[in-house]
Parts: C-alpha cells; sequence; structure tokens
C-alpha cells in the first residue's frame, strides 16, 4: 500500500493547506461550545461541528479570493455553499465509515511521514519544527490529535477512493466507434442557385396573399415586450462647455504630459547580439566582404527577424551604439558595438523623426481632456447630494428641472441603441428593473450618473398589418422565391443523376474534399455539410440557407483514418474522459450505497447554529 499512499501525499498537502492557511492569515479558529458536537453522522461517524464551521468558513474565503469581493452568508446559501459543503462531508464520513468496515488504516510510520512533508510544518532548514506544527494546529483550532486523526482518516479513505476511481478504462470498440464516425470524410460538389435562372418572374402578391402570410408569420411583426422608463441623468459632455479651466491647469499638465508631446527622433532598429567579441567581428568582416547578409547571419544563430527586432528606440537606448545607430542611413549595419546583451551588430530599418508639440498646439487638446476631468469631478461631487434628494421624495422630473440632469424617457425591449441605452450600466440596471424600485443615482462608465424609475410593463403586441404592410410585401416576395428557386433546384438535382452536369445547368460549382463533420469553417454553409453526411454517393440535393438555394452532389465517402495522429489523440481523450466518467459514477454509486447501508442523519439544529454564526 506504499506507492497509493505516498501518491496521496502530496494532494493531502493542498488539501490541509486550506484549513491552515485559514489560521495562519488571521482569520482565527471557529469553536461552537455547547453540549452539541456534530451536524449529523453516517452511522457511527460524526460530522464535528467545528469541522463543518471551518470547512464553510474556508469554501467561503476561496470564492471570496476568486472574485476579489465579500461574499455574504446570504449569497453564499443562495448559490448553495453551505449544501455543497455538507454533502461533501457527508460523503467524506460515509467513506470513513467504511474504511473501518473493511478494515483499511494508515499506520502511525505513515502519518508521521505526511506531517513532515507538509512545508507549513516545515523550519528554515526544510526539517519538522514542532512549535510551527504546534502554533498552525492550534491557530486553525485544533488539537495534535484531532489534526492527525483527520490526516489519518484522509489517507485511509483516499486509498478506497483510488481503489474505485483507477483503473477504468472503455473498451476498444466504443473508441473506435467514435473516431470512425468523428473521423470519417465526404468529397463533394456545391453551387448556389441563381434567381435568373427562373424561367418566369414572380406573380404579385394579392391582399389577401399579404394578410395571409401576415397571420401565419404574425411572430416577425410583434414588439417585443417593453419597460416604459423615465430617467434623468448627467454626463461630464453635457456640462462641459460650462466648466472652467485655468492657464496654471493647462501648462501643469503639458509639462506632465511632455513625453507624450515631444518625442525625440526614433530609429526603428535589429540588434543581432553575439557571445564575445571575435564572434561578433568575424560576422562584420564577412559582411564587409559580401560573403553573408544579415539575414543569414540571424539564421545560423537559429533566430528569426522578429527575435533581433528592437522595435522604435531612442539615442540614449542604445548606449554606446547610439551615435552610430542615428548617424546611419536606413539599411546600413553598424557595430560591433557593446549592450547589456553582449557585443552586437545593428542594423537601422527606419527613421522616425523627432515630434515636437508646442503648449499653443496642444492648448485645445489639453483644455478638452483637463474640462472632462473637471466634469467628472463636479458630478461626482453632486452624487450624493441628488441622491439624498431622491431619498427625500423629490421625483425625477423635479430634480432634473432644479439642476444641470437631463429627463427622457425610453421603452426598453433589451436592445443597445444610442445614448443612455448605449451605456452597459444602464441596460444591466433596465433588465433588471421593477416597479418596486426607487430611483437612486448610479454611475455610468465614463463618469456620468443616472436614475431611473419603471413607469409600467408594456406587453408584447403585434404592429398593425397597415403599418407594415410594405415589410410583409418584401418578406413574402423572399418566401416565394426561395420556395421557387428550391423547386427548380430540386429538378435540376434529378438532372444531375442523368447526364447533366454543374456547368450545363448553368451553375458555378465548387469541389470540396475530405471534409468531416465538424469543419464548420472555410466558407461552406452549414446546411450544405449537414446535408452531405445524410446523403448516398453520387446523389443529389436542394439546400435552402438563409434564403439562398444550394444545389449539392454527395460524390465520395471516406472511411476515417484511424492511423492518423489526430485519431489517436481522439482515441486518447475519449478513453481519459470516458475512463473518468465512469469512475465518478462508480464513486457517487458507492457513496450512496454506503450510506443507505448504515444510514444517515442530520441535525439541521446544530446546522442553524453553525449558519447563524456567520450571519
Amino acid at each position: 500500500m506504499a506507492s497509493p499512499v505516498k501518491s496521496v501525499g502530496k494532494t493531502l498537502v493542498w488539501i490541509l493547506m486550506g484549513l491552515l492557511i485559514v489560521g495562519l492569515m488571521g482569520f482565527g479558529a471557529i469553536n461552537f461550545s455547547g453540549t452539541v458536537r456534530s451536524v449529523g453522522s453516517v452511522g457511527d461517524k460524526e460530522i464535528d461541528v467545528n469541522t463543518y464551521a471551518r470547512a464553510l468558513q474556508n469554501e467561503i474565503r476561496a470564492i471570496e479570493a476568486e472574485r476579489g469581493s465579500a461574499l455574504t452568508f446570504a449569497d453564499a446559501q443562495a448559490a448553495g455553499v453551505d449544501r455543497a459543503v455538507l454533502s461533501r462531508l457527508v460523503t467524506e464520513r460515509a467513506l470513513d465509515a467504511e474504511t473501518s468496515r473493511l478494515g483499511i488504516s494508515v499506520s502511525d510510520e505513515i502519518v508521521a511521514r505526511q506531517l513532515r512533508e507538509i512545508s507549513a510544518f516545515q523550519g528554515a532548514d526544510g526539517s519538522f519544527d514542532r512549535e510551527a506544527y504546534r502554533f498552525a494546529i492550534q491557530n486553525a483550532g485544533l488539537t495534535e490529535a484531532q489534526f492527525e486523526e483527520q490526516l489519518r482518516d484522509e489517507t485511509a479513505r483516499t486509498m478506497l477512493q483510488a481503489a474505485v476511481l483507477s483503473g477504468n478504462t472503455i473498451p476498444d470498440a466504443y473508441a473506435d466507434a467514435i473516431v470512425a464516425y468523428a473521423g470519417e470524410t465526404r468529397d463533394f460538389t456545391w453551387a448556389q442557385v441563381d434567381p435568373a435562372l427562373l424561367a418566369t418572374d414572380l406573380p404579385d402578391p394579392s391582399e389577401e396573399d399579404l394578410k395571409t402570410w401576415y397571420d401565419e408569420n404574425i411572430a416577425l411583426y410583434t414588439e417585443a415586450a417593453a419597460k416604459a422608463i423615465t430617467y434623468a441623468w448627467l454626463t461630464p459632455e453635457m456640462i462641459i462647455d460650462s466648466v472652467e479651466v485655468s492657464e496654471d491647469d493647462l501648462r501643469a499638465s503639458y509639462e506632465r504630459r511632455d513625453a507624450e508631446f515631444n518625442q525625440p527622433e526614433r530609429r526603428l532598429t535589429e540588434r543581432l547580439v553575439f557571445a564575445d567579441d571575435a564572434a561578433a567581428q568575424a560576422a562584420r568582416d564577412s559582411l564587409d566582404a559580401g560573403t553573408t547578409q544579415f539575414e543569414t547571419l540571424v539564421e545560423n544563430r537559429g533566430l528569426a527577424l522578429a527575435d533581433v527586432d528592437m522595435g522604435d528606440v531612442a539615442q540614449n537606448e542604445l548606449g554606446t551604439a547610439g551615435e552610430a545607430v542615428f548617424g546611419a542611413e536606413v539599411g546600413d549595419i553598424v557595430g560591433p558595438f557593446a549592450s547589456n546583451l553582449g557585443p552586437a551588430l545593428f542594423r537601422v530599418n527606419g527613421v522616425l523623426p523627432a515630434q515636437v508639440t508646442s503648449f499653443e498646439d496642444a492648448q485645445a487638446a489639453l483644455r478638452d481632456d483637463l474640462a472632462l476631468d473637471n466634469a467628472r469631478r463636479a458630478i461626482e461631487a453632486q452624487m450624493q447630494d441628488l441622491d439624498d434628494r431622491l431619498a427625500g421624495g423629490e421625483t425625477l422630473e423635479q430634480i432634473a428641472e432644479a439642476t444641470d440632469m437631463q429627463l427622457g424617457q425610453v421603452e426598453w425591449r433589451g436592445q443597445a441603441e444610442d445614448e443612455i441605452t448605449g451605456y452597459e450600466a444602464f441596460r444591466s440596471a433596465a433588465t433588471a428593473l421593477s416597479a418596486d424600485d426607487f430611483p437612486e443615482m448610479d454611475l455610468l462608465g465614463d463618469g456620468g450618473i443616472y436614475a431611473m424609475r419603471l413607469d409600467s410593463d408594456i406587453a408584447a403586441q403585434a404592429q398593425p398589418f397597415d403599418e407594415v404592410r410594405d415589410q410583409v410585401a418584401e418578406d413574402w416576395l423572399t418566401q416565394t422565391r426561395t420556395e421557387t428557386l428550391a423547386a427548380k433546384a430540386e429538378e435540376m438535382a434529378g438532372q444531375l443523376a442523368g447526364d447533366s452536369t454543374f456547368e450545363t445547368l448553368g451553375l458555378d460549382p465548387r469541389s470540396e474534399a475530405g471534409a468531416t463533420r465538424g469543419d464548420f469553417a472555410g466558407g461552406v454553409p452549414p446546411e450544405v455539410l449537414l446535408a452531405v453526411f445524410d446523403m448516398a454517393p453520387g446523389e443529389a440535393r436542394a439546400v435552402t440557407a438563409s434564403n439562398n438555394v444550394l444545389l449539392v452532389r454527395l460524390d465520395q465517402i471516406s472511411a476515417a483514418d484511424s492511423d492518423s495522429t489526430d485519431a489517436q489523440e481522439l482515441v486518447t481523450t475519449l478513453r481519459e474522459q470516458a475512463g473518468a466518467s465512469i469512475s465518478q459514477d462508480l464513486f457517487r454509486a458507492m457513496a450512496t450505497d454506503i450510506q443507505s447501508r448504515i444510514g444517515l442523519e442530520l441535525n439541521q439544529q446544530a446546522i442553524n447554529a453553525v449558519h447563524a454564526q456567520f450571519q
């Protein structure tokens, strides 16, 4: 049993470190006093109340670390965190009960070895530090005996899990069948059928035709349900003209952004570094003798030009090579010169002239930027007062009349359009808005603010026929043309089975070879690809795709190449995935069987007591 236990050790380190970090990071231990000691039991294995509390705390902390914000216990419960933690502990104790029944145990020697391998218990020299061990365990709210018993149970439990989870494989026939299905290919020819091939013009629709189409396709002419929303908003652009910017602020901003407005001359440069001066000089000599080129030197080093490209650099960034590089013409190679990576040759690929923007030329851009910043700050300063006025009972209309905020109305149907609906913050809030929500100030993405009120819910309703008649006529014509063209294509499909070809039918064909079921790229409509995998060799068929009519003929079916790299990779993936799925199913079945055999009891009062400590 030594080998599986050893492999378990690394896993246990991470399992136990989650518990230890809680104590070491100062979250504090959770301990409950009183006569209730467990939240439940599986057989004779109890789920300790403190163990449940610590596991729940650790899970919440882990979620908070992942999302980067605090998680209330109410939100954790809504997400099912407490139920997931309890379910995991129930499964663990069920396995503990089974290991006891089967007589699976772990020796003191193995427990001691695992303790020594946990880095949190090691001193500066890497050896086991009993004081560090005692401190970490106490800080986690455990005694040494409790911790070691948990470690012993976890090891025995993992041995049982390994026996169930390992060695589960799928039959070769399963993988072979999937590979044969997924790797099978089709060669086919297809073409788009031009509406110009129709012999006669389409008839004009009667009024009855249009009304029938309208009734049968009423969903096309039905406006979605909407929310009638009144809002007040204020953005920096609305007040930018009233914001003053001083001369001193403009000059200070210009100085801060000097590197943006005033850039020195730069060179597009490549640098090829050598191991020593002799190698660099030999390369220089071969260039001068015309026996090699810069590109060849780069290739001989096993590099690509992208590897030696420095981009655009200023003279002071090149050290001793700066003067020579900036004195060279485009295409010149200078050096060798010392660099921070060693002696190097430098090639000049381009010249970027210096950029000098005076304060007077930059003033307009500076003023706009500063005015926007000042407008944002001015809005931010008003936000709390405006929110207080809303809370005090003022309406959006009253606030818009008394302040710079602008009033608006919108019928929100969930689509971004212009003005305020273009802001993600507004769209998210409008989607969640209900009649019970009171207006309150919130931020827009550009530093603006807004508040909204739901006036009414507008039910989905069909647009009157007279208002959409032109659209109905256009849709009817499109559908009729497609149906007529599809019938023509079906006729052509029959002709292809005879002596006709795509060309003699007036079509411009395209041939595709080796297409698999997953090749939904490359310009072939998905409807065509789905059709050819449902056809027999030589069969032709008309296919409709987005009001376009296509004619397709299946030319050949090729069996999958089971010896190809892709096929072998697929076999490996299938075996791993199916094996893992079988293992998980067996494990769940075993855990369920254990619980049903030996019984599960939960103490809801104790569970509620733990939850109360988190609220």
